[in-house]
């Protein structure tokens, strides 16, 4: 008897402890979760664009003739005065034609005076009587051309001259050399771009923009510009051009963003990133994070943390449909509206109705 009274005891000591350890145990803590709350501000987006400063002045330096490049004060990088020389050819062959223009031009005053001092004595022996009408005749013809050669060497003298002038290649207003094309002893077509200049404190950064967005933008539009040689830096533009049709090598059109406040840091050829804001056609779209949208058998969807109480929430499945990828998120264009609390991280691990603790505000 006494020993099934020991076996009893012995069950009932069991019993005991297993139901402390049972009452001991704690339920599992709730998972803090990762969210981005809609808003009407979302309802926006920006697009990044990369380009390149240009100065809005730029201009490609020539000479107007030919020749042997002797003189090149200038190099990429030199600030130049108006009228300063860029380079200078060898005058030699110019200054032979100036001088042979020169000696037909005395050649021809010379045939001049004495076809007008003909002309005179033919015109006194006619009055007399003493010389024909066809005598009369000719020695004006001749006056009338000596007069016309001399008109006409004249202005072949000007022509050597001018053409002289033009082996002095000098700047039209203050500028900075941007490039320099030639080098010296080097010989130079006429027209043959030798140098090119940004001149004017304006500068513009020039972009492409795809097909699907062209349409947004217009002439006056703001954009925030950033250059990566000035870090931590932000300047406001504004769209002052918009190409007409697409550039060929890029299937983008042209835009070009002007700086509405120079800096003398900004220079032209910088590479610069370029960022519009479009306001959205379809007001219930708006953007999430990528992480957010999830897809599997039964479609695209997201997660959202609906409150409960206090800072507990409870997540919901719920269907969307996407729109355009962007550097900021996918944009989703039906299934979410302003106030929603969309799981941004942890997707992976939660699943729908599973109680979970919001950060806190």
């Amino acid at each position: 008897m006494n020993r099934y009274t020991l076996l009893i005891s012995a069950l009932l000591i069991i019993i005991a402890g297993c139901s402390k350890q049972e009452a001991g145990v704690e339920e599992p803590a709730l998972r803090p979760v990762r969210v981005v709350t809609i808003t009407s501000e979302n309802s926006d987006r920006e697009r990044t664009f990369s380009g390149v400063s240009q100065s809005t002045q730029e201009s490609r330096i020539s000479f107007k003739v030919s020749g042997t490049i002797i003189d090149l004060p200038a190099r990429t990088g030199t600030q130049l005065k108006s009228g300063d020389v860029l380079a200078r050819l060898n005058p030699s062959s110019y200054e032979l034609q100036v001088q042979q223009a020169e000696a037909a031009l005395a050649q021809a005053q010379a045939n001049q005076r004495n076809a007008d001092s003909n002309y005179e004595r033919v015109k006194g022996l006619y009055e007399g009587s003493n010389a024909s009408r066809n005598d009369l005749d000719a020695a004006r013809a001749n006056a009338e051309s000596a007069r016309a050669q001399v008109r006409s060497n004249r202005k072949a003298l000007e022509i050597a001259q001018l053409n002289r002038s033009y082996t002095r290649l000098t700047v039209p207003e203050d500028c900075v050399v941007a490039t320099l094309n030639v080098e010296l002893n080097e010989n130079v077509n006429a027209g043959e771009p030798i140098a090119l200049v940004n001149c004017g404190a304006g500068i513009q950064v020039n972009v492409g923009i795809p097909e699907s967005l062209i349409s947004s933008l217009s002439e006056g539009m703001q954009a925030s510009i950033s250059f990566n040689a000035v870090p931590d830096s932000r300047y406001s533009g504004t769209v002052t051009e918009i190409g007409g049709s697409p550039d060929g090598s890029s299937a983008t059109f042209p835009v070009a963003v002007m700086l509405d406040n120079a800096d003398p840091a900004i220079r032209s050829g910088m590479a610069a990133e370029v960022v519009f804001s479009f306001a959205r056609i379809n007001t219930n779209a708006f953007l999430v994070p990528a992480a957010a949208v999830l897809n599997d058998e039964r479609g695209t969807f997201v997660y959202l943390a609906v409150p409960a109480s206090g800072t507990t929430a409870t997540i919901q499945r719920r269907p969307v449909r996407t729109g355009e990828l962007t550097e900021n998120g996918i944009e989703i264009i039906e299934g979410l509206a302003v106030g929603d609390k969309v799981v941004t991280a942890g997707t992976s691990v939660v699943r729908e109705n599973l109680k979970v603790l919001l950060p806190e505000a």
